[in-house]
């Protein structure tokens, strides 16, 4: 599967390329998993519009959506080799690349958005971003998904006791993984290209997400049940291949710097605004919300906390709970 993606991915390598000597002008390649309707797209298209104005078109953004180079594990491999530019990933995916990005991933740690922003705009997060150029990668900047929900066809869930026994897609995502054990969720990792077919063909029973991604990925048609639990944090990133940024001059690296920062503000507010007409419209669209007992949920994985010490300094996990 992998040799086919990355196939896919060199066969797009041409998408790279100077188009004439008057124009000079350079295509560069953005990968990500969703729709360009997605927060994602309002990313990507904030970083093409940013650089293009500020590189007076010398650069311009091709977005390959909705997975088209691959899954996010493929595409930070094509990061990588240099045969992808830019992509905005989940940090699902980094932390099998940059390990301790996983820390922001650990159930109920976040209290709302306000707190985990000052978290990644803090030295903590932008030592993070500072650890991704020894992988071949260079982060630009840190975007947003929201806080992660529950769906599923089978019931409606407002206690840990009501997830019992629900087959649940994750990511690949040892952190999330523990805290599911913990509330007796079955948990069932899948790269996100296959979880539609899972979800019609009953393979799984549901997923969690950011309103973000629910909303964009339409799940209102293959889930009934919505539990706003909230339980973990999504950051983003906007990452650029290291061997494309080295190639820049000094202005150009500022440009793809803010660039980066421009995609990572275009999340944000795409967050703040599903996160005030999303379940609104998941309502209309037929999906029966629950409001869920959320101290429940966070007493129940509270048994994983010492794993995710063992995991991840734990100066590291109390600084993050500590930030204002």
């Amino acid at each position: 599967m992998r040799k086919t993606w990355l196939a896919a991915a060199l066969l797009a390598a041409g998408a790279f390329s100077v188009t004439g000597p008057a124009q000079a002008q350079t295509t560069l390649k953005m990968a990500y998993a969703l729709s360009t309707s997605s927060h994602y797209g309002a990313g990507g298209d904030a970083f093409a519009k940013s650089i293009e104005a500020s590189s007076g078109g010398k650069y311009k953004v091709q977005q390959f959506a909705n997975s088209a180079l691959g899954g996010e594990r493929e595409v930070i491999e094509g990061l990588q080799i240099g045969t992808i530019d830019l992509a905005i990933v989940s940090t699902g995916a980094t932390l099998n690349f940059v390990p301790e990005t996983g820390v922001f991933d650990i159930p109920f740690l976040l209290r709302d958005l306000n707190h985990a922003r000052a978290v990644l705009d803090s030295k903590i997060g932008q030592d993070m971003l500072a650890k991704f150029p020894s992988r071949g990668i260079v982060a630009l900047a840190w975007g947003e998904q929201g806080f992660r929900h529950l769906t599923n066809n089978v019931r409606p869930v407002a206690t840990p006791a009501d997830a019992k026994g629900l087959k649940i897609r994750t990511t690949e995502n040892p952190v999330h993984i523990t805290a599911f054990r913990q509330i007796g969720i079955l948990p069932t990792p899948m790269a996100w290209p296959e979880v539609a077919t899972a979800l019609q063909q009953g393979t799984i029973d549901g997923q969690e997400n950011p309103l973000s991604v629910i909303t964009s990925a339409k799940l209102s048609q293959m889930q009934k049940y919505l539990s706003l639990t909230g339980h973990v944090y999504g950051p983003a990133l906007v990452l650029m291949s290291a061997s494309t940024y080295e190639g820049l001059s000094a202005d150009q690296k500022k440009n793809f710097d803010k660039a980066g920062k421009d995609s990572a503000q275009a999340m944000r507010t795409f967050v703040d605004n599903i996160e005030k007409s999303g379940v609104e419209q998941l309502k209309k669209e037929g999906m029966q919300v629950t409001e869920v007992d959320r101290a429940a949920f966070a007493k129940a994985v509270e048994p994983a906390y010492p794993e995710y010490y063992k995991k991840f300094d734990k100066k590291l996990i109390d600084s993050i709970r500590d930030t204002k």
